[in-house]
């Protein structure tokens, strides 16, 4: 009997410490490098990556996703590519690039 009290006891706390976390992993914010050349790299994946998303890859470099196919997306990279090689993972960010409304209107 005095088991049976610890387990429910483990479960629910087990189940009060899930509750805390706010968003779950999801499998379509990763991505692999399928090829990497001039300044740019094709990613498997990141199926739900949108246009001008921007999204990590490893060694702080940046890229923007530019092209979306069926089975890949293609990115322009911000930084050196040379670092960046077939098989790294890629993350979304969640973010799409713009630019502040004061550079817009001052680039016309």
């Amino acid at each position: 009997m005095h088991g049976r009290r610890q387990t429910r006891r483990s479960l629910r706390d087990t189940a009060e410490a899930a509750a805390g976390f706010e968003k779950e992993v999801d499998i379509y914010d990763v991505g692999t490098v399928l090829q990497v050349g001039d300044g740019v790299a094709r990613v498997y994946g990141l199926t739900k990556a949108v246009m001008s998303e921007l999204v990590e890859f490893p060694h702080g470099v940046f890229g923007m996703v530019l092209n979306l196919e069926e089975d890949n997306v293609g990115c322009i990279l911000f930084g050196e590519s040379a670092e960046i090689k077939e098989g790294d993972t890629v993350k979304r960010t969640g973010r799409v690039a713009s630019l502040p409304w004061e550079s817009r209107c001052s680039a016309a």
